[in-house]
């Protein structure tokens, strides 16, 4: 089932919907500010493992967190200061931080290192969900087994099908990764760059 939310004011109604879809352990694919995401509450487990068979992961690569903002963060993750102010300057947007994990976050979604990858995209919907929600949303890429892309709603319908409860079309996406970055030890270290400009660290 594919539902239109307004990408710029999301209507309020429909992101309830949703958010009950994901209170019932429903997965859902929504838009960010790099890809179509697919996701659930961290919370349920049943839900996590459902995301696995559907992407034909392996259960020791944990997925990355959608997260309300910083004071979120600090609930589901160890915050230094030094972190604190580099994430307080570049987000929201398309960064992934690598932190210890509290915790409050399950194991199912931590590292054997207890480090978790956590987004706080710039991106009205799926904000919405999540303070809505009142936890994090897992988040993985809607992608194909050979890794292509889609950025399509209504091409996530076609390939996803009823392995997905809800699929939400907010537009079009830019369609790039985030960048993903380690703070751990106060020591930023460039995992993967992505749409997210890393010339702070220089």
């Amino acid at each position: 089932m594919v539902v239109q939310i307004n990408h710029q004011n999301p209507q309020m109604r429909l992101i309830r919907k949703a958010v009950e879809i994901l209170q019932r352990g429903g997965v859902i694919a929504y838009p960010t500010d790099t890809y179509y995401g697919i996701g659930c509450d961290i919370m349920n487990k049943k839900a996590i493992e459902r995301i696995y068979l559907i992407k034909h992961r392996d259960k020791n690569k944990p997925f990355s967190f959608i997260c309300s903002g910083l004071k979120n963060i600090s609930d589901y993750a160890k915050v230094s200061n030094y972190a604190y102010k580099t994430m307080k300057r570049l987000l929201p947007g398309p960064y992934t931080f690598v932190l210890e994990g509290s915790k409050l976050v399950p194991k199912i979604m931590l590292t054997k290192r207890k480090t978790a990858g956590i987004r706080v995209p710039d991106h009205p919907i799926c904000m919405a969900l999540v303070e809505t929600l009142g936890s994090p949303i897992l988040t993985t890429s809607a992608t194909l087994p050979d890794g292509a892309i889609l950025s399509d709603p209504y091409l996530i319908e076609d390939c996803f099908g009823k392995r997905l409860d809800l699929i939400i079309d907010g537009g079009t996406v830019p369609g790039e990764p985030s960048s993903v970055i380690s703070l751990i030890s106060d020591e930023p270290e460039v995992i993967r760059e992505g749409l997210g400009k890393i010339d702070f660290m220089e």
